[in-house]
């Protein structure tokens, strides 16, 4: 059976270096992915002094591209096109005018051999896990809602007090375990909290009951109430993919003077205080370094990374070096048969395996597969270095088959061909230090180097989604223009919602900031 890892892909689009490439540059941007191209096309508007570098020498997107081999495409983690942010979907729909589709929404849970709507249906969960299951699951939540953990302050003990500690174990405990690499103990209730808010199973009953008596009637979002972004029922995507948004992009900066140079490394990032002129030295893929200079340098590079080739080497690179990543890779399986599953994707609750979710690409988009074939695509989260991620191409397509035979949704004699897509730095992680690290680079290079902007999830080590991360690029690019800084991009919430600069602009991100895991540090636990 053929296979391929990501490095030796067919290549699906290539943006080259422009032959005429000049060494100056009004701004420089440093990585390709949407936040970067962002920040390119919104500049390129207005002017063409715009050079931008990426790392990967085939591809643009960065874990938003769409990955290419033997006339597959693979989304790699899955990016539903569907923002609150106008200005995004606007900007969405003139990158891409007339490549998008309407594509139904449907998730679903699988555990214990059974499958769960995703969101869950109360009346469907209850009935698949059985009556005595049942009973007990919630004679467990009338326990805990009897006798709660007073100050939860793990993860492990809030979803305890507002489910019981039964469906704790079957809904929450495994996937979030799986994807974080961490102990349900470890982690802060505050994740929690902020991502399963709203969700109280009493009232998930009750609606059940109504809806099972009472006619359906769609209803409307009364004024000033929130919409539940999970509970969405259809979304735009590329007909080929995300990547084909972020070509598109790239081709447009490039048609507007700016350049997209890719397969540059970043290995130095020099800023003179007195001229304040950046320069910058790269290394291509084939070992040439080049240099350049800029008066602004866009960075969404990895905070971690980029304090390591800043100079004069900043007083905070101690506090970056203490940042982590949570890395995935993908296992896609050809499949010759027309359709298996109408989700988009599967989340793997069963602890029996280490797969944490199934993508089924067809129900993505038809156009990502070869006709009369599927290819689901089976996500490891793990992190960089460690047992799942060193393990060669073959082991890991191995493992994908005897699991997605153990889930049941083929025999692992219908895969006819594989490859393997890692991607590294997939998440940043907030342990129990993020924060106050994140807030020592943050002042650090605010203060020693002006004119350096970090944007998008890497960029500014906060875990949000594309929409997010654009934003902040959007405003970047109308910050440089004008000048000056009129807006604070770290006021931008996780619904890609902002404020002009000001003096409320800090404690607005605080209350609005999307959260992720982070560690319960030791005192927490002891108290």
């Amino acid at each position: 059976m053929p296979t391929s890892s990501s490095s030796s892909q067919k290549v699906h689009m290539r943006i080259d270096a422009r032959a005429d490439a000049q060494t100056h540059a009004e701004v420089f941007v440093i990585g390709a992915g949407p936040a970067g191209l962002t920040a390119a096309y919104c500049l390129t508007k207005e002017t063409p002094s715009v050079i931008v570098i990426e790392k990967d020498p085939v591809y643009v997107g960065g874990i938003s591209r769409t990955v290419s081999y033997n006339g597959f495409l693979f989304d790699i983690g899955g990016h539903r096109f569907f923002s609150k942010a106008k200005e995004v979907v606007d900007l969405w729909q003139e990158i891409l005018p007339d490549d998008f589709i309407e594509r139904p929404r449907l998730s679903r849970i699988f555990y214990g051999g059974k499958y769960y709507c995703y969101p869950l249906n109360a009346f469907e969960a209850l009935a698949n896990l059985g009556i005595v299951r049942s009973a007990a699951c919630m004679l467990s939540f009338a326990y805990a809602k009897t006798f709660p953990i007073k100050d939860a302050r793990t993860f492990h003990q809030w979803v305890r007090n507002q489910f019981g500690e039964m469906l704790f174990s079957i809904f929450f405990k495994t996937y979030t375990e799986k994807v974080w690499g961490m102990s349900c103990d470890e982690i802060s209730a505050d994740w929690a909290a902020q991502r399963i808010k709203g969700l109280d199973l009493g009232v998930a009953v009750w609606n059940a009951l109504k809806r099972a008596i009472l006619p359906s009637r769609p209803t409307k979002a009364k004024a000033g109430e929130p919409v539940v972004k999970s509970l969405i029922g259809s979304f735009l995507y590329p007909r080929k993919g995300p990547g084909m948004m972020w070509e598109a992009a790239a081709r447009k900066v490039i048609e507007r003077g700016g350049q997209v140079l890719m397969g540059r490394e970043l290995t130095k990032l020099a800023y003179d205080a007195a001229t304040k002129l950046w320069t910058i030295s790269v290394t291509t893929v084939e070992g040439k370094i080049e240099t350049y200079t800029a008066r602004h340098v866009v960075s969404s590079a990895p905070v971690r990374e980029l304090t390591e080739k800043l100079s004069p080497s900043p007083m905070s690179r101690l506090h970056a070096r203490e940042l982590r990543y949570r890395d995935f890779l993908t296992v896609a399986l050809m499949v010759n048969k027309p359709d298996l599953f109408p989700d988009n994707w599967i989340y793997i609750h069963d602890p029996s395996v280490k797969v944490g979710r199934v993508q089924n690409f067809r129900s993505w988009s038809p156009e990502l597969v070869r006709p009369g074939m599927c290819c689901l695509g089976l996500e490891y989260f793990c992190f960089e270095g460690d047992g799942l991620w060193n393990a060669s191409d073959a082991d890991l397509i191995e493992l994908a088959k005897q699991e997605i035979a153990k889930i049941g949704l083929i025999q692992a004699s219908d895969v006819v061909d594989a490859c393997v897509v890692r991607q590294p730095k997939a998440y940043p992680v907030y342990d129990d230090s993020y924060r106050d690290n994140m807030a020592m680079v943050r002042l650090d290079l605010e203060h020693s180097f002006p004119t350096l902007h970090m944007v998008g999830r890497n960029g500014m080590h906060k875990y949000n989604n594309q929409d997010h991360a654009m934003m902040t690029a959007m405003l970047t690019a109308r910050n440089i223009l004008a000048g000056q800084r009129i807006y604070d991009i770290w006021d931008v919430n996780e619904d890609a919602e902002y404020h002009e600069a000001g003096d409320s602009g800090a404690q607005e991100a605080l209350r609005s900031e999307r959260m992720v895991p982070r560690k319960v540090s030791d005192d927490t636990k002891a108290a």
